[in-house]
């Protein structure tokens, strides 16, 4: 096979199309900082709907005063919730009351009369908080979600905040969709978020001071959510007696969960533990350190800005070695964590870096970056800035929006293809909704190339390295390997798929300076 024809057509698949990225205007002209200027705004939009919606207002008013009430009776309740050792007060962990913007999105909670509120708790989901003790002997505070419909089986995904101001609240949104699509969920605040322990009984840290809890905790989160009364979580028994605090012996939801189908999707440093808990027992990682499966459970995962590898976007000399194991989305913001407008053009590449370690290691992999967007695009805190994810509050809900609902959209689509069984919905349309690119194109950012290479059920392989411009998924047949999850069909990408990667790894860079300029 000559490598010549093959770059020529590498350098049409990776071009595109008219819209190839980099596009639009000129640098430096002031076309390009008009453009740039209107792209930054809507990073406003989130703060500036709120501020002018009294029903959101008054809503969010009303949760602030409802959580401070509960926060303040689970501390008559059990007084060892402020005592010393557990590093607790009214303001430690950050965002333990759940006030303010850590309420997250008012219209979700009980005691919201929309769809999102007491009908969605009443009708379609039971809702149980649980607690339990991590590795540390932290109390560790959360909820376990299933369909209020009584099937059992189900797919299960835990998902983990991100640090600092993010308690779970705020990712509400996600359990909610996940319910309702059939899944079996678990949310909860790692050591040093919201309404879980500061410190271990010791004096360990949580939170952004000690990111291992990021993957350490959840690790014990999946144990927690996989115990059952033949296997209580073991954490619970070494720990016993650590405070007077009641705790959740096994997860009360396990009867419903097929043990067999688990994702894992997290924020942030949750990204970060995400990226790495993936990877466990992968050839070149650590060893799965889990207590309650003998091999690491977890078939498919979702990082939220965003998936990180051992070439690039790690976090710090700890982080265990992150490898490629299972099929990942990454999701990524332009403006990050501290906005800031663009005063030049960014690396068109530049959030495609762990992306290609899926890539080149043949593991299915999609990595897409929302025009306009923050680091606060998944986690729903009022006032911050943020497209738009409030627009509409008419039927007693949050509607409408920018980057959330592609989030969410892209989110459900990847943990149905590799999680859903035939027959169960959200099967038989997973492929189509993650190859929907005309309606979601206009959302990818043209700056950030946005990327994809995974099969489909049929075995068709999508592999395409600027979304925006326009794929021209390539068949290379039926991939080998067996499925990475549950009912997923073509979990390995095969030979002629891998042969192509390598040559994708080798080539990209040549290949794009091949591209004519893009139109303007």
């Amino acid at each position: 096979m000559k490598a010549a024809p093959i770059l020529a057509g590498l350098a049409a698949l990776l071009c595109g199309g008219a819209r190839a990225i980099p596009e639009g205007p000129d640098f430096p002209s002031a076309e390009w900082t008009q453009r740039e200027a209107a792209n930054y705004a809507r990073v406003g939009e989130g703060p500036a709907e709120q501020a002018a919606n009294p029903d959101f207002l008054q809503r969010w008013e009303e949760q602030n005063l409802a959580n401070t009430l509960a926060w303040n009776q689970r501390a008559l309740d059990d007084p060892s919730w402020l005592i010393a050792p557990s590093g607790n007060t009214p303001v430690t962990p950050l965002c333990t009351v759940w006030r303010e913007q850590c309420a997250g999105d008012p219209f979700r909670y009980p005691e919201a009369p929309g769809p999102d509120g007491a009908p969605f708790y009443t009708n379609e989901a039971d809702v149980i908080p649980v607690l339990f003790y991590d590795r540390g002997c932290a109390r560790i505070s959360g909820r376990v979600w299933a369909p209020r419909d009584g099937r059992n089986g189900l797919p299960a995904v835990v998902i983990e905040n991100g640090s600092v101001q993010a308690p779970e609240t705020l990712y509400w949104w996600a359990a909610q969709a996940l319910v309702r699509a059939g899944y079996v969920v678990m949310t909860f605040d790692p050591r040093g978020q919201g309404r879980s322990d500061q410190q271990t009984p010791t004096g360990v840290q949580g939170s952004n001071a000690n990111p291992t809890v990021f993957w350490d905790g959840l690790v014990d989160a999946i144990d927690f959510f996989r115990s059952s009364s033949v296997q209580p979580y073991p954490h619970n028994l070494s720990c016993a007696g650590t405070y007077p605090t009641t705790m959740t012996a096994f997860n009360p939801h396990i009867a419903r969960i097929d043990p067999a189908r688990l994702g894992i999707a997290g924020h942030s440093l949750g990204a970060a533990g995400v990226s790495v808990v993936q990877g466990y027992g992968a050839a070149g990682a650590d060893p799965w350190p889990g207590q309650i499966d003998a091999h690491n459970p977890v078939k498919v995962a979702v990082a939220w800005d965003g998936l990180a590898s051992a070439s690039g976007g790690g976090y710090g000399g700890g982080t265990p070695t992150i490898v490629p194991r299972v099929p990942a989305m990454g999701q990524t913001s332009e403006y990050g964590l501290t906005p800031a407008p663009f005063t030049q053009p960014p690396d068109p590449e530049s959030d495609k870096v762990a992306y290609a370690a899926w890539r080149d290691a043949g593991v299915p992999v999609f990595q897409f970056t929302i025009q306009g967007s923050s680091h606060y695009e998944w986690s729903l805190l009022p006032t911050f800035p943020a497209t738009s994810w409030c627009a509409d509050t008419s039927s007693g809900a949050c509607e409408g929006g920018w980057g959330n609902p592609m989030a969410e959209h892209y989110t459900l689509a990847w943990f149905d293809r590799w999680l859903k069984n035939p027959g169960e919905s959200g099967y038989a349309d997973a492929d189509a909704r993650l190859l929907a690119d005309s309606d979601w194109q206009p959302r990818y950012s043209f700056y950030l190339r946005s990327a994809r290479a995974f099969p489909d059920r049929s075995g068709k392989a999508h592999v395409c390295e600027d979304i925006r411009a326009g794929c021209d998924d390539l068949d290379l047949g039926a991939p080998g390997g067996g499925s990475a999850g549950g009912g997923g069909g073509g979990g390995g990408l095969g030979p002629a798929l891998l042969a192509l990667l390598a040559l994708l790894a080798v080539g990209r860079r040549r290949a794009l300076r091949a591209c004519a300029s893009p139109a303007r």
